[in-house]
């Protein structure tokens, strides 16, 4: 056994072996509960439920988080709920994409669950190879993280001064029509497959790509684009590799569970894009105030984006709130 000892022991990016085997043996119990007992029924998923799940989700998330805390110190404990912080907060402007996707393929609320499980599988590979990526080019070119930090001064001021999505038209997509080009697609759905086999002109029994499944392609595609901004804003908390992934997965594992909740409330939370640009300005400001007056306090990174979503939230909502009553109003007046 003191093979087995010595392998678990040995380290892996800058941590031991089976600190990684934890935390990847919760993300496997998390995906197989998910998929294998709560949802093995296709079904819809209820407001209630989402936020239920999503709890769920957000106590391991910080429960890890805390364990983090005792088993590696402060500062790395501050530094994974500050990056959890971050990255659950600038998920939440990816379920706006999410759901244009779903609407533009008109998937069934009964089938999104699929396609969102299918994708965090995706997300997991994904962001585990740009973070490496990002680890080797920190560890390799230390300025790179100048680079980092000017590209989220710039995106924040750019998200500041651009607040509307971007709600062209998905048919324009350039990987949508390479797709449709080169794979044969179903003209519509096939229950809940991702591909099938169906004759073709000819009468012989072709493997055929569903609609089902280029939407899974396309809610990947949505998450590279958003982790070009999530994976160096981690870095720009902390550049352990082991505290940026698990920071960056736990926060997306309960993005499917918190969709259902969200994707028809989205308008509640027109401010919050605010918030999420004035994290990005300060989280790349501060490797500048790093290099030219020493590393701040981690608390203070912690406290300044934990305010900034609450004050984003809730000035969201009460604007809203607002906007919502103003309109009675009106209406009795005339």
């Amino acid at each position: 056994m003191d093979w087995l000892t010595a392998l678990l022991a040995d380290p892996f990016l800058g941590k031991p072996t089976w600190v990684w085997l934890v935390f990847l043996a919760v993300v496997a119990i998390l995906l197989t509960l998910d998929l294998g007992v709560l949802h093995r029924r296709r079904r819809e998923i209820g407001v209630t439920e989402s936020l239920f799940l999503s709890l769920g989700y957000m106590t391991v998330g910080v429960a890890f988080g805390a364990w983090v805390w005792w088993g590696m110190g402060s500062e790395a404990g501050i530094n994974y709920l500050t990056g959890f912080a971050i990255e659950k907060s600038l998920a939440l402007d990816n379920i706006f994409v999410i759901s244009l996707i779903f609407t533009f393929f008109a998937i069934p609320r009964q089938y999104q669950h699929r396609v969102l499980f299918w994708g965090i599988l995706g997300v997991i590979v994904l962001r585990g190879v740009m973070i490496g990526l990002g680890a080797a080019l920190v560890e390799q070119f230390a300025w790179t993280l100048w680079i980092f930090g000017g590209f989220l001064v710039i995106t924040g001021l750019k998200m500041l001064v651009v607040t509307n999505h971007d709600t062209a038209d998905l048919a324009d997509n350039a990987v949508l029509g390479f797709l449709r080009r080169h794979l044969r697609v179903t003209d519509g759905l096939r229950d809940h497959h991702f591909f099938v086999r169906a004759p073709d002109a000819q009468g012989r029994l072709v493997w055929w790509t569903t609609p089902l499944f280029l939407c899974l392609v396309l809610v990947e595609l949505a998450d590279i684009v958003f982790a070009v901004d999530s994976v160096p804003a981690i870095f720009a908390i902390t550049t352990d590799p082991y505290i940026v992934y698990t920071s960056n997965i736990f926060a997306i594992l309960g993005l499917r569970a918190l969709y259902f909740a969200l994707a028809a409330m989205m308008h509640r939370f027109v401010y919050l894009k605010y918030a999420l640009a004035l994290i990005l300005v300060f989280i790349g400001g501060k490797i500048f105030w790093a290099q030219a007056f020493g590393k701040p306090d981690p608390a203070l990174s912690l406290a300044v984006t934990l305010g900034l979503i609450a004050g984003g939230i809730a000035v969201s909502l009460w604007k809203t709130r607002m906007a919502t009553t103003a309109v009675p109003e009106k209406s009795a007046a005339e």
